[in-house]
């Protein structure tokens, strides 16, 4: 019964190498030793085998070998790998993956409550409520079962983060988890429409247009979009939103691999805004559809690109269905700006040192000095209407350049995000004062005005703390008021109305929204000096 069980998997697993079209090319020499090796395993080793895991490990190991972006997903995991772009759930809100036995942060999702309390892409779950899960074997469903949970209930995880020696410990409030891909839509200073996605999902499109008429019809003529932190998702809805800027038959994206011809994706000429002025902010959390849509941008000249270099992932995976369910993401081509730049950065090391990569540029300074990056001129290409210079090779590099914002901020200030403290408190203040907030502050612009974080609410947020045994001296507290009066106003703003609210607020303090304002207010300067426009 084991061997035949064994057989079946051995059939099943060479059918889904070999794809339908060159199966009579099926037994090579390098298939029939792979056959002839779990023959050998099923007929002969020494204990029993559970064949159904050696055959997933073969494949997980096979993908390895390939590139970083190729991955197994088992059959019960399948349907849970999509939810953050198509449904909705209750959980902590991360995005993550398995690497060396060690649970990896990819993205926290915007708006969720891990975001909230101040988890980072790059930071490892090492403990989650006091249990070590790290090199423990966990698996991805290992993973949900612990983090997944009804909204409300709380949990702890500790965090190895690069740079800090010590465990950070974060309690998180599990919530639902957003499923909006458009974070914030506001009009700045009467004309300049500012919207912010955070990830390419089935409806982003539609909500960016959606919003984007909003927007419109309250006076905006121009366009900030924010692709800062946007990881991706799928190929066709960057097509889709670069296709709003572009003018008819302009090429906005091909791809091409050794199996997999090349393949344009060109605009349709029916975009809503092929003219006025547009900037795109993107940093090193830019990512695949996020670099397809700044690309394009750039290479037609058509609007300008702001700040830090963006990801460099420049390749194309297909879902391929197992017969048990379960599929695999293939590598299976490139794609290529409209001037033929290759925006993947190179994975020659290994998946584990292309996993650092980012720690690496910051390490050499890159996310505060635009001269620490050096590009060969074998990476120089040129735009295809101003025929200026662009660089490929790894991301998108920025027309102008913003470095990271390096403002420290106190022990204190860190500690009360972490746990949990802050989140906790705002949520128990608007409780205690929605009644007033909502008579006081009937709209977000008057609360915008109006509201200032008092000193009263500054102290109680310290005795809450404490509390929590975080102690703060009397010096350290006075440094970090700016920055909680900042926070605290935004939460509030985003409790009583939306994530749009809050970013109203905390992009009063950030240097690349700042950045592209003052761009938008000296729009014919800049596009003189940047985009080379007599």
């Amino acid at each position: 019964m084991m061997k035949a069980r064994f057989s079946k998997y051995i059939v099943i697993l060479l059918f889904f190498i070999i794809p339908a079209q060159s199966f009579s090319q099926l037994f090579t020499e390098d298939f029939v030793k792979l056959s002839r090796a779990l023959g050998y395993i099923s007929a002969y080793y020494v204990d029993s085998v559970d064949s159904e895991q050696l055959v997933e490990e073969a494949i997980i190991n096979m993908l390895k070998e390939l590139d970083p972006h190729s991955v197994y997903i088992p059959a019960d995991e399948v349907k849970e790998m999509n939810e953050p772009l198509e449904g909705n759930f209750e959980g902590i809100g991360i995005q993550f993956n398995i690497l060396n036995d060690t649970i990896y942060v990819i993205a926290p999702i915007s708006g969720g409550p891990s975001e909230k309390v101040g988890l980072r892409a790059g930071d490892r779950i090492v403990e989650v409520d006091g249990e070590n899960v790290a090199s423990i074997n966990i698996t991805t469903n290992g993973v949900r079962d612990r983090l997944l949970g009804e909204k409300g209930t709380k949990v702890k995880v500790g965090i190895k983060r690069k740079g800090v020696d010590e465990i950070l410990h974060f309690t998180i409030v599990r919530d639902k988890i957003p499923i909006y891909s458009v974070d914030a839509a506001y009009v700045i200073d009467n004309d300049i429409a500012y919207i912010k996605i955070n990830r390419f999902a089935m409806t982003t499109v539609d909500e960016f247009l959606e919003k984007f008429q909003e927007l419109k019809q309250k006076g905006a003529n121009s366009l900030i979009l924010d692709l800062r932190g946007n990881g991706g998702g799928y190929l066709d809805k960057a097509i889709d939103l670069a296709d709003q800027f572009l003018e008819k038959d302009q090429l906005i994206v091909y791809t091409k691999g050794l199996k997999s011809p090349k393949a344009e994706s060109n605009a349709t000429g029916s975009g809503q805004f092929k003219n006025g002025k547009l900037l795109i902010l993107i940093d090193e959390g830019s990512a695949s559809a996020s670099e397809i849509v700044s690309g394009a941008v750039q290479d037609w000249d058509r609007g300008i690109v702001v700040g830090r270099r963006s990801f460099g992932k420049g390749l194309v995976q297909k879902p391929m269905f197992l017969p048990d369910g379960s599929m695999m993401r293939l590598t299976v081509a490139r794609y290529y700006t409209p001037t033929g730049r290759l925006i993947q950065k190179p994975y020659d090391n290994g998946k584990e040192e292309y996993e650092k990569e980012l720690y690496e540029r910051y390490k050499h300074g890159e996310f505060l000095n635009k001269d620490s990056i050096n590009l060969p001129d074998s990476l120089k290409y040129r735009t295809l209407k101003n025929k200026r210079i662009v660089y490929g090779g790894g991301g998108i590099m920025p027309d102008i350049f913003v470095p990271l914002d390096t403002t420290s901020v106190t022990k204190f200030y860190g500690k009360v995000i972490r746990q949990g403290v802050l989140n906790s408190f705002v949520l128990e203040y608007i409780d205690k004062n929605r009644k007033k907030l909502t008579s006081n502050y009937t709209d977000f612009e008057t609360f915008q005005s109006n509201f200032e974080v008092s000193d009263k609410i500054l102290n109680d947020l310290r005795e809450y703390a404490a509390k929590e045994n975080i102690e703060v001296d009397d010096e350290e507290f006075e440094d970090t008021k700016k920055d909680f009066r900042l926070i605290l106003k935004a939460l509030i703003a985003r409790d009583l109305w939306d994530m749009s609210e809050y970013f109203q607020i905390v992009n009063v303090r950030d240097k690349g929204f700042n950045k592209a304002v003052e761009i938008m207010h000296n729009w014919d300067q800049y596009q003189k000096k940047v985009l080379n426009t007599p």
